[in-house]
């Protein structure tokens, strides 16, 4: 910077005015370009970080009132945690900036009663007290479903079969599920081997499929939008492989979509070392599902 300086100053006696402004102009260019480059960088990076946001399989783009619970609370979350964050670097600079030892605290167990015990206790409370009464709202509890859907999980595939108001199986897919728009859907969640966890991010929270017990798991699909369900327990090798596109349809479109699945693949003969035997998986790691 003195370097520059001092060559805006020579040319005083060099070129004259009109040669100082035009070098005076160049440093400024020079000063101004890395600025502007950082704006842009701290620019994009946002974008791209809002862009994450969004997407089939997002937590944060809510389809159904259940997602949408889970989204606020992680936003509240992550708000307060970062005037925390920022409360303390605030703390932290006026530590630091108390280098005269006459400028210490005069009580400083008020400090960790009011800031390491009252406080975090505050903040703790709020947090478990908004969880607990939003809980019913992100399972389903305490609402009537309009619609039963069995959910068996296997390596590596989604069985699911549907049934009307009077619990007869009216249709049945595999690794493809249908979901009636606006209606409250109750899953009946199961497996027939290893542990696997039942999630449609942008309808709701994920529920384990455990074998020999069934979980209950109730969620309402408000948006007519592409959506992509996923094991999200660790399941085998194939464990990636295990998804399936969700289809949000109109009621009186369901009996006909499930008129035209094709009948379930057989399954893999048991053997020593899959007891239940296996399923083969439909779609491959990467692919497109939607």
């Amino acid at each position: 910077m003195a370097a520059r300086v001092d060559r805006v100053f020579a040319g005083l006696s060099t070129g004259g005015p009109r040669h100082v402004l035009c070098r005076a102009a160049s440093i400024d260019t020079q000063f101004r370009i890395p600025r502007r480059a950082s704006v842009l960088s701290v620019v994009a990076l946002v974008g791209a970080l809002l862009s994450a946001c969004t997407g089939p399989q997002s937590a944060l783009d809510p389809a159904g009132p259940a997602a949408a619970e889970i989204a606020r609370g992680w936003w509240l979350m992550v708000s307060a945690f970062t005037a925390v964050w920022a409360l303390v670097l605030v703390l932290l600079w006026r530590a630091l900036a108390r280098r005269d030892a006459d400028a210490r605290l005069r009580r400083p167990d008020r400090l960790i009663l009011w800031g390491g015990v009252a406080f975090p206790t505050v903040v703790l409370a709020a947090l478990l007290v908004y969880g607990s009464l939003t809980s019913a709202r992100v399972t389903g509890v305490g609402v009537e479903p309009d619609a039963v859907v069995d959910v068996t999980a296997r390596q590596w595939q989604w069985h699911f079969r549907y049934r009307d108001a009077d619990g007869q199986v009216i249709g049945e897919s595999v690794d493809e599920l249908a979901v009636p728009l606006g209606a409250m859907v109750e899953y009946r969640i199961t497996s027939e081997d290893v542990i696997h966890s039942f999630w449609i991010p942008r309808l709701g929270g994920k529920m384990d499929a455990i074998p020999g017990r069934v979980n209950t798991l109730r969620l309402r699909a408000d948006v007519r939008t592409p959506m992509r369900g996923q094991c999200a327990e660790f399941c085998g090798l194939e464990h990636a492989r295990m998804l399936f596109p969700v289809r949000v349809m109109d009621v009186d479109a369901l009996p006909g979509w499930l008129a035209e699945q094709p009948a379930p693949r057989a399954d893999e003969p048991p053997s020593a070392q899959a007891p239940a035997g296996r399923a083969p998986p439909r779609h491959r790691a990467s692919e497109n599902v939607l």
